[in-house]
């Protein structure tokens, strides 16, 4: 993989990791149209993942930095609820990845009609929040199990991850700027979870990737800043509810995807 491949990877994981275009089904066309493998290379996957984990926790600086504090007091307040919403939402994708990681990953194969599939599925998910009953309640404990098999359903390639999070919590009816932290809040620890695991299981070196060093920094570079700006960005689309651009972006792309798969 070159610079330039690393780039357009890495711009793709950073937008497409926030925006509820699936950032999976992304990389899969863009490796499809680039004819390279890098999106199933473990070491430039971790490397773009960490960048968009670090683009979150510099979003949401001060959101985690009280929720820690708040942590260490040990007492039953908003904050610890808040945090124990968050564990409890990563049940369904914990589940998964410790007893179907390897049927998950055998779905990553390039497969561009699964891929559509997914796509337009995200795109009706999206479509229908247009017409969910705009309320502004709290998210519950139950509400973030339901968010959290969300989440886990979102592993298929093509299925955003933010998409079905996002809009599980506006049909629950949760109040749209507390949905779009919460639901980028909650994929940190699942995705440094992953990470460490495929780093644990593997003889993972950077100086060991077909990648190379200098795409690997560009790819990471890459994957923060436009991760720092989608994350921004995605939270006050949510807020004005116009999702539904996003969701003619993924019938268009779905569909083209589908066609070309044949």
């Amino acid at each position: 993989m070159n610079w330039i491949e690393a780039l357009i990877l890495g711009i793709i994981q950073g937008l497409t990791e926030f925006l509820p275009v699936s950032s999976s089904g992304h990389l899969e066309l863009g490796k499809h149209i680039l004819g390279v493998e890098a999106a199933e290379n473990l070491t430039f996957t971790v490397v773009v993942h960490g960048a968009t984990v670090l683009s979150t926790i510099v979003v949401f600086w001060k959101t985690i930095v009280d929720l820690f504090r708040e942590l260490f007091t040990f007492k039953w307040n908003d904050s610890t609820k808040y945090i124990a919403k968050i564990f409890i939402s990563m049940i369904p994708v914990l589940i998964i990845g410790l007893f179907f990681k390897d049927q998950v990953e055998s779905l990553f194969t390039g497969n561009l009609f699964f891929v559509g599939i997914m796509l337009l599925v995200t795109a009706a998910l999206l479509a229908f929040t247009y017409y969910a009953k705009e309320r502004q309640k709290e998210i519950t404990f139950k509400d973030s199990l339901i968010i959290g098999i969300a989440q886990a359903i979102a592993v298929l390639p093509g299925l955003s991850r933010s998409g079905a999070t996002i809009a599980t919590g506006l049909y629950l009816g949760n109040k749209k700027e507390l949905v779009a932290k919460f639901s980028f809040l909650m994929v940190l620890i699942p995705i440094i979870g992953a990470n460490l695991k495929d780093l644990l299981d593997t003889n993972f070196t950077f100086e060991g990737s077909s990648s190379g060093s200098i795409p690997l920094l560009i790819g990471f570079i890459a994957a923060f800043i436009t991760g720092l700006l989608a994350c921004s960005w995605m939270i006050n689309i949510v807020k004005r509810g116009k999702l539904i651009y996003f969701a003619i972006y993924c019938l268009i792309i779905g569909s083209l995807a589908i066609i070309f798969s044949f």
